[in-house]
């Protein structure tokens, strides 16, 4: 295993805080103490940390309406995250936007959209930027399966592709757009899609965070070095439903249970490392143990906190340049 002690920590750091951050909205939103919607990403960690391990401070990313674990990856504050999501005033964007437009322009994330496939043209803008002032920056728009399928998206491959910009397109295929099956929504392939518009492409196990980092350099390198977009089709499922409240009934019976057992991005994760002699389960357990208590203090705080106050309501609306 080709990585550092403290890259393959950090980055386990990572995954668990998204599984512990998303597995605790879930359980605060059943009290109804939150508002507004809620799309869960636990069981997509290793797409999304896998992926952003690459980035730094020149890249920018934007999401879905599933963006909690996209926003983690990039750094954003847990936090801030969790006061937005609760609606409190010094929350990430002001307790205004809610889970499902969390953004944070200084750590690189776009924000969250609840526009299906809003988030590539975004991308698209950033990248051109990026490429105009040489910043050596790269964009990465993550996209789900049902996103793929949206004009907006394909017009950005066409546009990246005409303009060779500095582009990745993660189709995060977890199987299901809201309930309806990928495999039988999406005409051809993501891989041949992204040949259609000259994009090189590959497909990865999003299970594997190993499989998705490994995947993810050359496509992000090349952006870099002037070589265009290109696609990424990862494969992986959520744990939970489509939003908060969805009773799962176009799935199997048992069939996120075996997901569970067999297909858990974190214990795959433990599994290689602790089985290369890279790092013990008992320095997992501290990280586990770090993250249990900032998400504790996550929810703590975010019961705390001010809500905005009428004052608030139009703050925000302009951009000054």
């Amino acid at each position: 295993m080709q990585h550092s002690r403290q890259f393959l920590l950090d980055s386990y750091r990572s995954m668990a805080t998204i599984r512990r951050f998303e597995d605790r909205v879930h359980d605060e939103f059943a009290t109804g103490k939150i508002p507004g919607f809620v799309h869960l990403y636990a069981g997509e960690e290793a797409s999304a940390v896998g992926v952003c391990s690459h980035l730094d401070d020149r890249d920018v990313i934007a999401s879905t309406h599933r963006g909690h674990g996209h926003c983690i990856a990039k750094g954003c504050d847990v936090v801030a995250m969790m006061k937005e999501i609760y609606g409190r005033r010094d929350g990430a964007c002001g307790g205004k936007g809610g889970s499902m437009h969390i953004a944070d322009l200084s750590r690189g994330m776009l924000g969250a959209n609840g526009i299906v496939g809003g988030g590539p043209p975004l991308i698209c803008g950033a990248a051109l930027t990026a490429k105009y002032l040489k910043t050596g920056g790269v964009a990465v728009a993550f996209v789900g399966d049902g996103g793929s399928n949206q004009g907006t998206t394909l017009e950005s491959y066409n546009l990246a592709k005409v303009w060779n910009l500095p582009v990745i397109f993660v189709v995060e295929d977890n199987g299901y757009a809201e309930s309806t099956a990928s495999a039988w929504s999406v005409g051809g392939s993501q891989l041949g899609r992204a040949k259609g518009f000259g994009m090189p492409g590959v497909e990865v196990d999003g299970f594997d965070f190993f499989a998705v980092h490994d995947a993810a350099r050359e496509p992000i390198e090349r952006a870099r070095n002037g070589g265009g977009p290109s696609l990424m089709h990862v494969r992986l499922t959520r744990f939970y439903g489509h939003f908060e409240g969805d009773a799962m009934t176009y799935r199997a019976q048992g069939e996120v249970t075996k997901l569970r057992a067999g297909h858990d991005s974190l214990q795959i994760f433990r599994g290689k490392v602790t089985q290369a002699g890279v790092l013990s389960g008992e320095d997992l357990d501290v990280v586990e143990a770090d993250v249990a208590k900032l998400i504790d203090d996550a929810v703590s705080r975010s019961e705390a906190a001010a809500m905005p106050t009428e004052a608030d309501l139009l703050t925000d609306v302009y951009v000054r340049y």
